[in-house]
């Protein structure tokens, strides 16, 4: 008697269907670490809804025969106009870490911002990239209460070619993750803060009891700077070459503010939503903030990030004036699910349904994404 063989198992069709499949692979520690967001984790419900409030209301009869999602950011070429997100410890999802990421942003010609935090250090992630890359490559920035540290990291991400430094700026305090007090976060044995190593603050252990519990709250709480002011990004645009970028904004008179003290943009940013909870979604407060900074400097750079989950989400980022959209979670369950041929698949369905999404808004390039695409009160 013949018996049908099973069927092969189908890859994810989209990046809620990659979520799911990511999380059943994952350690209950590093789901909830990725996972997780601040509090009662309002922010972090807000961030994806907010999306999906926004219409799209679509031109007809354009010829979209030939649709071209490639753009500029920086000044600097990118395929689509998407970037993986600064976030921490990717060993957690997969052995390769973040060298398995950085080769897929490069593969898919998507832009990639290195964390701090990583488990693989700055130099390594850049030399594992393909030399002809041209896809951006920045590096996210902590300030230390040891200035000496700063600098150097600065120093290094100079010297191994990165292109742009994004200074995260909305983690004065740590917002508490429940998730990760009940789990105590820690790094396993053999992880550690890669960038940090030989300075003494490269272990992350676990935290106290309680609210407490997150070994990373202990970490961040003791070693990076909460007086810093204005002051220090004119001082950290100071020392460097690199353009500077702030991250964690919120507010139009804040953007502002950065460009006024020596950025060259900002990312509209509320850390998805792991530090203030109720703090607003990205998508509600993107366009003020973009119109606010484009009347000073028409040349300047806005970004957003936060739960953008669907090529649609990147048209209506475009259309109220970010120039490129950052992507944070999805980049992790694709690690989790197939290391960099994960990562690749997440790209990739991304730039599925923004081709799609282009076509069905008439738009042939994204110079055509302009502001009359999204709901006038947006």
């Amino acid at each position: 008697m013949h018996h049908a063989s099973p069927p092969s198992p189908t890859l994810p069709i989209n990046l809620a269907e990659l979520e799911a499949a990511a999380l059943q692979r994952l350690s209950p520690m590093a789901r909830d670490y990725y996972a997780g967001g601040a509090r009662d984790e309002i922010t972090l419900g807000w961030n994806r809804r907010a999306w999906d409030t926004i219409r799209l209301h679509y031109r007809v009869l354009v010829d979209v025969s030939n649709r071209d999602p490639s753009t500029t950011v920086l000044g600097q070429p990118i395929a689509l106009p998407v970037m993986l997100a600064p976030t921490a410890f990717h060993k957690l999802a997969h052995p390769d870490g973040e060298i398995a990421t950085a080769r897929a942003a490069a593969a898919a010609g998507a832009g990639m911002i290195c964390s701090t935090l990583g488990t693989v250090a700055i130099e390594d992630i850049a030399a594992a990239r393909p030399p002809e890359t041209a896809a951006p490559l920045w590096f996210q920035l902590y300030v230390y209460r040891d200035r000496a540290i700063t600098r150097g990291l600065v120093e290094r991400a100079e010297a191994a070619g990165y292109q742009a430094l994004v200074l995260t700026v909305d983690a004065a305090e740590i917002g508490t993750r429940e998730r990760d007090a009940k789990n105590r976060f820690a790094l396993p044995d053999g992880m550690t803060v890669a960038n940090l190593a030989g300075t003494g603050k490269a272990a992350l252990g676990p935290g106290g009891d309680g609210a407490a519990g997150s070994g990373l709250s202990a970490y961040v709480r003791s070693q990076l700077d909460q007086s810093l002011t204005w002051s220090d990004l004119e001082w950290l645009a100071g020392i460097t070459s690199l353009p500077v970028l702030v991250k964690g904004i919120v507010r139009p008179d804040d953007a502002c503010r950065a460009l006024k003290h020596g950025a060259r943009g900002v990312v509209v940013s509320n850390h998805g939503g792991r530090q203030l909870d109720t703090a607003p979604a990205t998508a509600d407060v993107l366009r003020p903030i973009a119109d606010a900074m484009y009347g000073i400097d028409e040349s300047c750079t806005v970004i957003v990030d936060g739960g953008i989950r669907r090529g649609t989400d990147i048209i209506k980022a475009l259309a109220m004036g970010a120039r490129t959209v950052l992507v944070g979670r999805p980049q992790l369950w694709g690690l989790a699910l197939g290391g960099q041929a994960g990562v690749e698949h997440m790209l990739s369905l991304l730039r599925a349904e923004l081709l799609e999404g282009m076509a069905l808004c008439g738009c042939p390039d994204v110079a055509s994404i302009t502001g009359d695409l999204v709901d006038a009160a947006r």
